[in-house]
């Protein structure tokens, strides 16, 4: 074995006890702003949510994502690379209570992107392409051996303070000179159509529950309608009204489950006004009605052992 591959086996070992060892639950634990650590004894049912501009690294397991129609998989030889705002279906596929899974999600700052690429010179740009905003990549040498010099700092609260925004920006660096460095761009990039449709998806996040018109937006955007179906669809593999139904269907679950709404009261505060239509697409996408969907999700949140 070569001392380059020697390196990254070695971080690989570390990296599965840093989490572990920090991982007092299973599910979520923050380890700082933008920081999370992630354990979970067993493969999890598919969960509904929504990704922010990150990235994702797992120690041990495996797990999946899904965004429109393209489904990731990844593990402890890759990342995921998430550049919007976006809807997922995630599902951790490989855990055992032996070896758990062990994960984390390290949020990306665009303006520090921006910051990084105009120091190095790997400057975004402006570019009137789109990209898919999550990809899967390898994770291995210099940016594996960035973030477990990243994660021993967690250990002693000021070194991280002092440290850790020098250790970032050499991770974004290093995360600029690969094949990833198209959806950095698309973070950090202000001009053409990569804008456009970041400005798009942050009005669908806050305004999901209206009945916005897709040519009103289109044309808010400086955009042709087809020009901003075409973008956005490569942006998110799904169109602009698949984008906001999901959206509005994912908030409805949260009321249902968090504020014990019926469904025809949920699904009038997402914006619905057939709530049969709601029923229909509710249970397309979740797989069962409201109120029952709600019931097993329940139950399946209860103490089993």
């Amino acid at each position: 074995m070569n001392p380059n591959d020697q390196r990254d086996e070695a971080n690989r070992i570390e990296l599965v006890e840093i989490v572990a060892r920090r991982c007092a639950n299973d599910g979520a634990n923050k380890q700082s702003e933008g920081l999370n650590f992630y354990r979970h004894p067993d493969p999890t049912q598919p969960l509904h949510g929504l990704y922010s501009p990150s990235i994702c690294i797992i120690a041990q397991g495996a797990k999946e994502v899904q965004m429109g129609e393209e489904r990731y998989r990844y593990d402890p030889a890759h990342f995921l690379l998430c550049s919007l705002d976006v809807p997922v279906v995630t599902q951790v596929v490989e855990a055992t209570l032996e070896k758990p899974f062990l994960g984390l999600k390290f949020d990306l700052d665009p303006a520090l992107i921006a910051s990084v690429s105009v120091e190095t010179g790997v400057a975004p740009g402006r570019t009137d392409s789109s990209v898919q905003s999550i990809a899967v990549s390898q994770l291995q040498g210099d940016l594996l051996d960035a973030f477990v010099r990243l994660f021993r700092l967690l250990d002693n609260p000021t070194d991280y303070h002092v440290i850790s925004p020098l250790v970032t920006r050499e991770i974004i660096y290093r995360l600029l000179i690969t094949d990833q460095g198209p959806r950095l761009r698309q973070m950090a990039s202000f001009g053409g159509h990569t804008h456009r449709i970041t400005k798009a998806v942050q009005t669908l996040r806050t305004r999901f529950s209206e009945a916005l018109s897709i040519e009103d937006l289109a044309r808010d955007l400086g955009m042709s309608v087809s020009s901003f179906h075409q973008h956005f669809k490569t942006a998110t593999s799904m169109s602009p009204l698949q984008f906001q139904k999901l959206l509005r269907l994912q908030e409805a679950r949260r009321l249902l489950l968090t504020e014990e709404l019926d469904a025809s009261t949920a699904a009038v505060r997402v914006g619905y006004d057939d709530a049969s239509q709601f029923t229909r697409e509710y249970k397309r996408l979740f797989g069962d009605p409201p109120m029952r969907d709600v019931g097993r999700f329940k139950q399946l949140s209860s103490p089993a052992r």
